[in-house]
């Protein structure tokens, strides 16, 4: 079976960045990063969700381990901000393109703000998604952060 190329795989393509393209089933309706993580072999601490925040006037996009939590305040100062929310579900789409369990920090419509929690420099690759569900995309943490013009910061919570 042959998958259609994501706009992120085309844009990496198109900076001539590797990457492994791996894919997952998902008609079971488990999209969630863990149950991701299990269905591609891939330790938790390994596979990235690429989630987004608003503040008062702009939008930012936090990559971090499936299985961790965003801790609002980090990435409020992360981002030079006061405070900051998850931008509601309803909104994803319109803002980045991307629909949620498919969202990937690679081609959004906006090239926003983007912070990668800080132990993925340690790591040889990571996965995030590659754009759709079923479809995940595992590549350095720095060639992601060099592509997409993204950060390392601390933006999870201690367990």
């Amino acid at each position: 079976m042959s998958v259609s190329k994501t706009n992120a795989m085309r844009i990496l393509d198109g900076q001539d960045v590797n990457y492994n393209m791996l894919s997952y089933e998902h008609q079971d309706g488990k999209i969630d990063g863990v149950n991701v993580a299990e269905k591609i072999g891939k330790s938790p601490e390994a596979v990235f969700k690429t989630l987004v925040a608003h503040s008062k006037q702009h939008l930012f996009v936090f990559v971090i381990p499936v299985h961790k939590e965003l801790d609002l305040k980090k990435a409020a100062k992360s981002a030079g901000e006061k405070k900051i929310e998850m931008l509601p579900v309803k909104e994803l789409q319109k803002h980045t393109g991307y629909i949620r369990g498919g969202c990937s920090p690679i081609g959004m419509k906006k090239l926003y703000p983007t912070f990668i929690d800080q132990p993925a420099v340690e790591l040889e690759t990571i996965v995030v998604s590659a754009g759709k569900i079923g479809t995940q995309l595992e590549l350095s943490p720095q060639d992601l952060a060099r592509l997409i013009d993204a950060q390392f910061a601390d933006l999870t919570q201690k367990a």
